[in-house]
């Protein structure tokens, strides 16, 4: 398996030696279940949870109350449409824009409202040339999401002025920003981008599968969408007292092995942010070869493209057999491709692991493959 060159980072990335090390001790030293006991291994977990969201809301420029602990970004934007139901935030009369940037998971649950009858109509956020979100064309609506980075194109938007748009359009809007693949490459500051919601996965820092984050900007706002232990105060026969925020969010046990891997990830991340030379370098060498089409810019955080007379299967499946791992296919992402004109692509994403050695061992495989 150490032969392999995983060139998938963008998909989940592999995980550094201090979250390996974090949980593993923590599964063998420390382990307890949070924020149920007394003892003194309880009172160790529950300070460590509480580490963890500090240091995610200092990640994010956030309250640690704010933060919320998911299973990944897709449970948090679903979630975030539940909450917002639960509200009574929107009815048949109401709508919804989003771009063709958009994963799935930011998109289609708020189409299956619309399937459903339970909200009017959905808006569409233009592309420029560049297929960036154009922040002069933002739509008069009444929720807002926003692909701050594309998993196919890997350019960062405007996040703040496309916020700053669509409240000048309607300022009671709501925004809903999928950072899964923006937090990666990008700072972020949820108070200077001014929005209600942001979601991002662990798995996608080098933390983690099983735990997402879900910022909640008004969080005693909203009414729960779960329920279940340690969210509940006290309960009576017509009426709950729900704990504050965040206890209120978090039904029962969290992914606590997870979440010890969490702070480790953050300050890998910070430290070793993947080298963007890196792919400039994959894109001058695959420029070259014959028969591909790239798809992305040389200054974008990933490199995807296309094969001439070949499925992007076929292609990521021949890079397989030569032990290179990359991701091939709509990339959970149908609009953009279509978009595009095409059905699919090949994307090569890197990590603090890759070195000029991998992309030449890529390179030369891929001339073998146009061949």
């Amino acid at each position: 398996m150490n032969k392999i060159i995983y060139l998938d980072a963008a998909a989940s990335a592999l995980k550094p030696e201090s979250v390996i090390k974090t949980q593993t001790a923590f599964l063998r030293d420390s382990y307890a279940n949070a924020g149920r006991g007394v003892c003194a291994r309880a009172v160790v977990v529950d300070d460590m949870v509480a580490n963890a969201r500090n240091r995610v809301a200092k990640f994010i420029g956030a309250k640690p109350n704010q933060i919320v602990f998911t299973s990944n970004a897709t449970d948090g934007l679903n979630r975030i449409v539940n909450i917002i139901a639960r509200q009574a935030g929107y009815d048949e009369r109401s709508t919804f824009a989003v771009s063709d940037l958009d994963h799935h998971s930011a998109r289609l649950p708020w189409q299956e409202l619309m399937y459903a009858g339970k909200i009017r109509k959905m808006k569409i956020c233009e592309l420029d040339e560049n297929f960036d979100i154009n922040p002069n064309s933002i739509p008069k609506t009444d929720f807002l999401v926003i692909t701050a980075m594309s998993n196919v194109l890997g350019r960062a938007q405007d996040v703040k002025k496309i916020i700053a748009a669509a409240r000048k359009k309607n300022p009671n809007v709501v925004t809903i920003v999928d950072a899964s693949q923006y937090v990666v490459h990008k700072k972020i500051d949820v108070k200077k981008w001014d929005t209600d919601f942001l979601v991002f996965s662990g798995h996608k820092i080098g933390a983690d599968t099983g735990v997402g984050i879900l910022y909640i900007r008004d969080s005693d706002k909203y009414f729960p969408d779960k329920f279940g232990g340690g969210m509940v105060l006290k309960v009576f026969d017509t009426k709950l007292v729900l704990n504050a925020s965040p206890g209120k969010w978090e039904a029962g046990t969290l992914p606590l092995t997870q979440i010890a891997g969490l702070v480790p990830a953050i300050d890998y991340l910070e430290k070793y942010r993947p080298n963007q030379e890196l792919i400039k370098y994959a894109y001058d060498e695959l420029s070259k070869v014959p028969r591909v089409k790239i798809l992305t810019t040389r200054d974008a955080t990933i490199l995807s493209f296309v094969v001439d007379g070949m499925h992007p299967l076929d292609v990521g499946a021949l890079l397989g057999a030569n032990d290179i791992c990359v991701r091939a296919g709509n990339m959970c992402a149908s609009w953009i491709h279509r978009a595009m004109g095409i059905d699919g692509s090949i994307r090569l994403s890197i990590g603090s692991w890759n070195t000029v050695a991998d992309i030449k061992k890529f390179i030369s495989v891929m001339k073998k493959i146009v061949k």
